[in-house]
């Protein structure tokens, strides 16, 4: 449940599949955007889970492929989450960019651009059997969603 350590090239591939929409966002951000009114304590812990949760995805090599087996549909179900979330971006990307589409749901999932990559990197960690990746998904789900929330809120 520790985790062994090494290099994870399917972590790195779950966090490309999260860092490059991200900064294709940066140019592309919903109209009225600001992150001004951010609740500092879920600002610290949206921070404090990306490193945490960046740095599990790369050190340990259980994320990494192995023969098949029941555990592995946790690494299917973690995948198309990831697939839903490049899905969701696109939708995004492709909409007129206005705060609603931002924080818009995606297949019934609220607030969908914050939880679907929580949501996958938790069951990567699940697969992994690694309890560091469960924690910092923790954190950065009530970090990052929280902080999705209440720009939703302060939207409607």
């Amino acid at each position: 449940m520790l985790g062994h350590p090494g290099f994870s090239y399917v972590g790195l591939f779950f966090l490309l599949m999260l860092i490059v929409p991200n900064l294709i966002w940066t140019k592309n951000q919903p109209q009225g955007y600001s992150a001004e009114k951010e609740n500092r304590f879920l600002v610290l812990l949206e921070r404090a889970g990306e490193v945490l949760t960046t740095c599990c995805a790369l050190i340990f090599s259980d994320f990494n492929l192995r023969e098949w087996s029941k555990w592995s549909w946790w690494l299917v179900a973690a995948f198309a989450l990831m697939i839903m979330y490049e899905i969701w971006w696109v939708r995004y990307f492709k909409s007129e960019r206005r705060l609603s589409d931002f924080y818009s749901s995606f297949f019934g999932i609220s607030v969908a651009g914050a939880t679907l990559p929580v949501m996958a990197f938790f069951l990567l960690g699940i697969y992994g059997k690694v309890i560091w990746m469960l924690v910092a998904s923790i954190i950065l789900g009530i970090g990052h969603i929280g902080i999705h929330l209440q720009h939703r809120r302060e939207t409607y």
